[in-house]
């Protein structure tokens, strides 16, 4: 019998190559090997790791829940009415040149969830004021299937971002999303680090790839080359790294990935913050082991577009030495 010649698929080894070339061969086939494995299974891996937003029928019955309890519509508005929240990080140590150095900071935007907030976010954020953008992660609606309508939302956001962005990606991202990403005008800190320049002085920008289900970050290759002293900031999808991070010597920490619980209690208590980390971390700002954070609830919704007692919201975080 016959084998029947494959037609080379010169897209994926086209993407897989440029891949190899970005992030490195061991990084590149783990990441897409471990997609390409687990990419329509409702479990983790070791199917101890359940996930919500990959059961067919969630949609259905969150809205059935909210619509008995007479709150689907109200919820549904919720999800669209953005907030900025302003907060400050005081850093005794910051280089002059970079008080009152201001980020925005994006996360869980779902952008291909529901077009009616990804237009919301777009008006939030194009009256701000900032000098640096950075993204934590979950750009995608599924954690599994196509990329390109999640591509086409990220490149209507990078038109309404001004100057330089730099992002990492989440649970929900392909890694077949960083050479479109990184064409648009997104910068990937796939376990990497970028000093941040003003005048004659720096600090410095760190990012690790998804260490909630993917694991395939790496604090070693992100920060082994911040010098000793060297005031740092990490991009992480999740807070769940926090103990690792705190110790790894940096001086902030951003993420998201928890949406703040999403659908919470009266108070904000949340119902599930799908994060291995003590509930203090899972909205907001913390610090721990001298290591000043924030995980935000972020700008979009997972697996149905409601949100209770949980607003969305853009951060801006101001960098001081002091707190005046």
């Amino acid at each position: 019998m016959t084998a029947k010649a494959r037609t080379p698929d010169t897209h994926n080894e086209a993407l897989q190559y440029r891949l190899s070339l970005r992030l490195g061969p061991v990084h590149a086939r783990q990441r897409l090997g471990i997609e390409q494995e687990t990419e329509a299974q409702v479990f983790g891996r070791n199917h101890r790791s359940f996930h919500l937003e990959n059961l067919a029928n969630a949609p259905r019955l969150i809205r059935f829940c909210l619509q008995a309890t007479g709150l689907l519509d109200r919820a549904r508005a919720n999800s669209r009415r953005l907030t900025t929240t302003h907060h400050r990080f005081v850093l005794p140590d910051l280089p002059e040149a970079f008080e009152g150095f201001r980020i925005l900071h994006l996360t869980d935007l779902h952008v291909d969830m529901d077009e009616k907030n990804l237009e919301a976010v777009i008006r939030q954020i194009e009256p701000l004021s900032y000098d640096l953008c950075v993204l934590t992660g979950d750009y995608r609606k599924n954690t599994w299937g196509p990329v390109d309508d999640a591509l086409n939302g990220m490149a209507r956001l990078r038109e309404a971002i001004r100057g330089e962005a730099y992002a990492v990606l989440g649970n929900h991202d392909s890694v077949r999303m960083v050479p479109a990403m990184e064409d648009m005008g997104y910068r990937l800190l796939m376990n990497e680090m970028v000093p941040l320049q003003k005048e004659t002085e720096q600090i410095y920008l760190a990012g690790v790839d998804d260490a909630h289900y993917y694991k395939v970050h790496n604090l070693h290759r992100a920060g082994d080359e911040i010098p000793v002293g060297g005031l740092s900031i990490l991009l992480s999808h999740t807070p769940e790294i926090w103990r690792e991070a705190a110790h790894a010597g940096h001086d902030i920490f951003l993420c998201g990935h928890t949406h703040g619980g999403q659908l919470c209690l009266p108070g904000g208590i949340p119902l599930t913050l799908d994060s291995r980390c003590p509930r203090r971390l899972g909205r907001g700002a913390w610090q721990v082991n001298g290591m000043q954070g924030y995980t935000s609830p972020g700008a979009g919704t997972s697996v149905l577009n409601v949100r209770l007692n949980c607003p969305p919201e853009v951060t801006i975080h101001t960098l001081t030495r002091g707190p005046e």
